[in-house]
């Protein structure tokens, strides 16, 4: 899909990805008044889907029932991830929501602890998470923190079924099969506000389009091409800068302001996610 770029480092490969998906999700959350969260999903995901499969061309015909059902479950997780972090961006600030989203891979990461040390990163997250619900400003609303929660366990299936589905399936085949069949369950659900909002403004089918290529196509190419030549584990730990990119994101472009507790929650929670990976024995 991408030419690979041997100068470049696999490590900035990684980071370039996590800036493509935080900032290319503030610009959509910045269309959320045109399309609504739900049309924002749909939009892109539909987008993605056309755009992945007439790039890659998934071979489908071989692949078994259970491949399929692996496929399905991919396709889900990826659906309700990008459904109900866009609607928890809806709610509260982007860097917010992404840090509580990260409990997701953090549970995955951490499943069967048996150290003091991992059990300590996974309280230090906690304690990240527990800092926001003190939040007395307004910023972080009950609805909003569960509506990241939901992201949060979608993201972990996202994680399970993409890992059984890699096995099983040659390249990115699987997962260019998988936003189809999220697209498939999402666009449905949004196009009404999808189809209200460019009705009113044609213009965002190409805002969307570019969106579906920087939050999809980039960012999914330059994840594979940086997987090809570092480890899962390093891979995972520079993933857990999401939500300070996100918050970065939202300054610059929904200037969405954070104040010093909540920066710290975020770098709490970031530095229990880099560590439970880095000191985790088994690859993640």
């Amino acid at each position: 899909m991408l030419a690979d770029p041997p100068r470049v480092p696999a490590s900035l490969l990684a980071v370039a990805a996590i800036f493509s998906v935080q900032f290319g999700n503030a610009f959509v959350g910045s269309l959320f008044e045109s399309v609504g969260p739900l049309g924002a999903a749909a939009l892109r995901l539909g987008f993605a889907a056309v755009i992945l499969i007439v790039l890659v061309r998934p071979r489908v015909r071989e692949w078994s029932a259970r491949t399929w059902l692996g496929v399905v479950l991919l396709g889900i997780g990826m659906g309700g991830m990008n459904v109900f972090i866009y609607l928890a961006i809806a709610e509260i600030p982007l860097g917010l929501a992404v840090t509580i989203e990260l409990m997701g891979p953090l549970a995955v990461a951490a499943a069967g602890i048996r150290r003091a040390v991992d059990a300590a990163w996974v309280l230090l997250a906690l304690g990240g998470i527990l800092l926001l619900g003190l939040d007395d400003t307004g910023t972080v609303t009950l609805r909003g923190a569960l509506l990241a929660g939901v992201a949060a366990a979608f993201w972990a299936l996202y994680i399970l079924a993409s890992a059984r589905l890699s096995s099983r399936v040659r390249g990115i085949d699987g997962l260019v099969a998988s936003v189809a069949v999220a697209a498939v369950v999402i666009v449905p659900l949004g196009a009404g506000q999808a189809l209200q909002g460019v009705r009113q403004d044609p213009g965002l089918l190409g805002a969307f389009a570019v969106l579906a290529l920087m939050t999809s196509v980039i960012a999914y190419g330059l994840e594979f091409l940086a997987l090809k030549r570092m480890s899962a584990r390093v891979f995972g730990v520079l993933s857990s800068l999401g939500p300070a990119v996100a918050a970065l994101a939202g300054l610059a472009v929904l200037h969405q302001q954070l104040d010093a507790r909540q920066l710290l929650a975020i770098l709490l929670v970031v530095a229990a996610s880099a560590g439970v990976v880095a000191s985790s024995r088994r690859t993640v």
